[in-house]
């Protein structure tokens, strides 16, 4: 469930994001006795049912009401039918349950457990979401101060989330010209991984490659971290593998991720292009 991994790890300090207004009205970010903690279960709620009905239900009641909103909104069992019931649920009908529900992929997570998802990305996606921003694409958001990736499919179910490498000077906006240079020429204070919305896709790269690109015009893409000289000199595998995300920044502009996480969500979420978020070092959020 998308509750476990999104609001089920160790929470942030409290604090209202500025992401997510339209998913989540004025009145109800300033209503005091609204706790956090409900506030992301609303998120959480959009996200698991791919919609804003019960978000917006419960932006619109005070506390009571929207826990009683959110409650109501929850799938429930179906009824069973009594013996005289015609067209009774055929007998193998618990196992073909079994059987869809096993079919369900699990989201692939391999942030340390002790790592929290901030309530500004549940909020993100909640927006994201509600006002069908990614427009019918599947997306993903970087969290660039937690170093993490969030990955959704077209109608906004969590795929995967990770730990990624970014660039390694802070700052949310790529310099003049610096994708026409080669990477030993940018200097230290421009290796910047951008924040903004791109719409992502795979595309035609040096030697050959075909890479993912995030935005091609300032050549930033997502890949999997490389294994060369170079990577194990910086130490890549083992900062992606750290607690921490203090160690995450360390790449000329372009995000890295596990070479598992690349071939398992990455690659088939994105075969035909989706949409990026990428959140902003220190630009304000709006």
């Amino acid at each position: 469930m998308v509750w476990k991994y999104l609001a089920g790890r160790r929470p942030m300090a409290p604090g209202l994001s500025s992401y997510g207004v339209s998913a989540i009205p004025a009145d109800l970010q300033k209503a005091p006795e609204l706790t956090r903690a409900l506030r992301a279960t609303a998120c959480a709620l959009a996200l698991l049912w791919g919609g804003s009905s019960a978000l917006s239900a419960a932006a619109q009641a005070g506390p009571a009401e929207a826990e009683a909103t959110l409650k109501d909104a929850a799938p429930k069992p179906a009824a069973r039918k009594s013996p005289a019931t015609k067209n009774p649920a055929p007998k193998d009908a618990p196992k073909a349950a079994e059987t869809a529900a096993a079919e369900i992929p699990k989201a692939l997570d391999e942030l340390d457990p002790a790592q929290p998802v901030t309530e500004t990305v549940v909020n993100v996606a909640g927006w994201i979401i509600a006002t069908a921003d990614n427009r019918g694409l599947p997306f993903a958001i970087v969290d660039k101060n937690l170093a993490q990736i969030l990955v959704f499919d077209e109608n906004g179910k969590l795929r995967g989330l990770a730990p990624v490498l970014v660039g390694s000077a802070v700052g949310d906006d790529s310099a003049e010209g610096v994708g026409d240079r080669e990477l030993k020429d940018i200097p230290m204070e421009q290796r910047t991984t951008p924040a903004g919305r791109y719409l992502a896709g795979y595309g035609p790269a040096t030697g050959g490659k075909n890479v993912l690109w995030v935005d091609y015009a300032t050549s930033v893409s997502i890949h999997p971290m490389d294994d060369t000289r170079a990577s194990r000199k910086e130490k890549r595998k083992e900062r992606l593998a750290s607690p921490t995300p203090e160690d995450n920044r360390i790449t000329h502009g372009c995000i890295n991720v596990s070479p598992g996480f690349y071939s398992k969500i990455i690659r088939p979420t994105f075969r035909k292009g989706g949409v990026f978020y990428v959140l902003p070092d220190i630009t304000p959020l709006q």
